[in-house]
């Protein structure tokens, strides 16, 4: 191997997103001037970031050094890892490898955003790429969802290793295969560093077996008197196949419902990874021509969660079918860190509407990403000189350190890193190598990057007070006023009850333009600071609210 690649005198590794936070997996490992870029994923919005549908990491590290750029490397079809592929390659021309099914959901990605011209290489487990500088290799992985892989950089240092999202299933659920051998050679062949998934390093034990699950869900399927509604996320194939075979084996339909479940549905059975028995599934507007005892309804939400469509089901407000007394409903799916609160709500919500609901009791699901006994398993493993904990917020990250120095990895050769950290290896030595520029990309509609900090501040004040529009006309040339004020409220207070407190204001801005007008302060800028000034201080004397004040000047 050593003789194919050339010597690396400096090693950098850093994070662009997926530390310290759920998703927006980016990794970056420099070998002196050649770049690798492993994964490219999206977060879905916190709370306090009203109205963005998806947040994307910066890259302007990378555009600025693209023809150091080797290769971009997906690990699987998760969005967490591969989301933000087409706003990726919208602004870098580099070669990106994945395996089939990886690339299959990334180029339906690339399809909607409309690029074109993607250099997209399949690369199969056993698969090896030399480049100058390092040898790159694969090894299997199980995870929710099909096609899964960790991914090696073999250097003249040793190797990086990078396992993505993995959990160790010793009764795996189909042809699914965790290459333990692989894993375990390329630990005595040494291990530089490991960056290694931390999603549940706060759980004890193992994580559970998919099997186990495919019983329990055709056991419910089988034995439920009514219509059986089973909510999972899109991209976990293995359920949707678990969901398939047990419809299928107590003689019931599968109506698939939310677009983004269709669509990889359609993949993963064109590319052979989804099995849908033959006459099983039906449209969803054909449920009414079935009995209750012949349906399951299989359904995610808009982005591929699971909640939001069972939210809208339960309270009477999805188009196609909505959850009755007798329903059976099946939440096959963990709830995401952060969104806690809404999960209990629709849960809540789904026992007012009359289901029988089944997430706790039953194992009717079980997580994709690996517990404290698999986590110490992939450490010991790989043996690493080094380790990184990745992908989980910093509690995760800090568990899954205790775990490394458990195994007899030392904390002075544990780095818990931070957005755009570098760890710097110099003959195969580790120390802090500075920062690299970082940050968030948010999405909101067709808009990439147009909302910032400023525009979600206005969008939390909004939220909060509500916003108070004065609007008057002046005559300029008669310095007078010719129309108004008048104040226009939305979300603040009650117009018609609080008309006292208004008429005060367009008392107070009326005396505000008339002192600007009689000193000739005819600015626009200054008489709406003038105005929005007073009028914040008054309205929080009487209402202890800060709406935001929005003065509108017009010349006649």
């Amino acid at each position: 191997m050593k003789s194919k690649i050339k010597p690396v005198e400096k090693i950098r590794i850093f994070a662009l997103g997926g530390v310290g936070e759920i998703g927006k997996n980016m990794y970056v490992v420099e070998l002196d001037e050649d770049i690798f870029v492993i994964d490219a994923g999206v977060m879905f919005p916190e709370d306090e970031m009203l109205g963005i549908d998806k947040v994307i990491p910066d890259i302007t590290y990378l555009i600025e050094r693209q023809h150091r750029i080797q290769a971009i490397f997906l690990t699987h079809g998760h969005e967490e890892h591969m989301g933000a592929i087409a706003y990726v390659l919208k602004q870098l021309s580099v070669p990106v490898y994945g395996t089939k099914l990886t690339l299959g959901l990334a180029e339906a990605l690339l399809k909607e955003q409309g690029v074109s011209g993607a250099k997209l290489n399949e690369v199969h487990p056993d698969a090896e790429l030399v480049f100058d500088k390092a040898k790159v290799t694969f090894f299997r992985t199980i995870h929710s969802i099909p096609d899964s892989i960790g991914i090696s950089l073999h250097t003249s240092q040793g190797a990086i290793v990078y396992t993505s999202d993995f959990k160790f299933d010793q009764t795996p659920y189909g042809n699914n295969r965790t290459d333990l051998g692989k894993m375990a050679q390329i630990g005595e062949e040494g291990v530089l560093c490991l960056l290694s998934d931390s999603t549940n390093a706060e759980r004890p034990g193992y994580s559970g077996s998919d099997t186990v699950v495919a019983y329990e869900i055709a056991d419910v399927i089988g034995h439920a008197k009514g219509r059986v509604f089973v909510a999972c996320y899109a991209s976990n194939i293995t359920r949707i196949q678990q969901v398939l075979y047990a419809a299928h084996q107590s003689g019931r339909k599968v109506a698939v419902i939310g677009k983004t479940l269709h669509k990889v549905m359609d993949i993963a059975v064109r590319l052979g990874y989804l099995h849908v028995p033959d006459k099983v599934t039906i449209s969803a507007h054909d449920i009414d021509r079935y009995n209750d005892r012949e349906l399951v309804i299989l359904t995610t939400g808009g982005h591929g969660e699971p909640m939001s469509a069972l939210w809208r089901m339960a309270r009477q407000a999805n188009k196609q079918v909505n959850i009755k007394e007798g329903d059976t409903v099946i939440v096959a799916a963990s709830v995401m860190p952060g969104y806690e609160l809404g999960f209990a709500k629709t849960i809540d919500a789904l026992y007012r509407a009359g289901a029988n609901v089944i997430y706790r009791d039953r194992q009717v699901h079980v997580s994709g990403h690996g517990c404290q006994e698999e986590l110490k398993l992939m450490l010991n493993l790989m043996k690493p000189k080094y380790f990184i904990p990745v992908h989980g917020e910093y509690r995760m990250q800090k568990a899954h350190a205790r775990l490394a120095k458990a195994v007899g990895i030392s904390e002075e050769r544990t780095f818990l890193i931070d957005k755009g950290e570098v760890i710097e290896f110099r003959a195969g030595a580790a120390r802090p190598g500075g920062k690299v520029p970082y940050g968030n990309i948010l999405i909101d509609g067709l808009g990439i990057g147009d909302v910032g900090n400023i525009v979600l501040r206005d969008r939390r004040l909004l939220s909060q007070d509500g916003i108070l529009i004065a609007v008057v006309t002046l005559n300029k040339e008669a310095k007078t006023i010719a129309a108004g004020p008048e104040i226009i409220s939305r979300g603040f207070v009650y117009m018609r009850e609080s008309e006292t407190l208004l008429e005060e204001a367009e008392k107070m801005v009326a005396a505000i333009i008339e002192r600007c007008l009689e000193s000739y302060m005819l600015e626009w800028s200054s008489l709406k600071a003038n105005i929005r000034e007073a009028l914040s201080q008054f309205l929080f004397e009487k209402t202890k609210r800060r709406p935001m004040i929005l003065p509108i000047i017009m010349e006649v």
